[in-house]
């Protein structure tokens, strides 16, 4: 009976100590992609697209522009130099195949106050 008063506690506590690490009592579920693969391999091919569209353009080049691409919908993020620049990234974007909407992110910063 002695034993069983000090296992029970103690058999209770392993399996809470286990859902706590990693088990089922955590609640966390990893992120999951719910686009098909064929949707995944789009979208990254559209992004690299404008990746390589940005690398061997003069203007937008010098700038580093983050490219997101969600079931062709691209989102553009950075920080560039001027409107010029920025409606140059945009353009290129909307211009490259499989692209269905771009949503330019892209912030201006003056330089030359520096």
């Amino acid at each position: 009976m002695r034993i069983l008063i000090i296992l029970i506690p103690l058999l209770t506590l392993c399996g809470c100590t286990a859902m706590m690490v990693g088990g089922n009592g955590g609640g966390y579920q990893p992120p999951r992609d719910e686009r098909d693969a064929g949707v995944v391999a789009s979208d990254s091919a559209i992004t690299t697209k404008i990746k390589g569209k940005y690398a061997a353009d003069s203007v937008v080049s010098v700038f580093v522009i983050g490219v997101r691409t969600w079931k062709g919908t691209v989102t553009l993020s950075g920080t560039v130099g001027s409107y010029v620049a920025r409606d140059q990234a945009e353009s290129l974007a909307k211009s490259t195949g499989g692209v269905r909407a771009v949503n330019n992110h892209i912030v201006i910063q003056d330089r030359s106050a520096k």
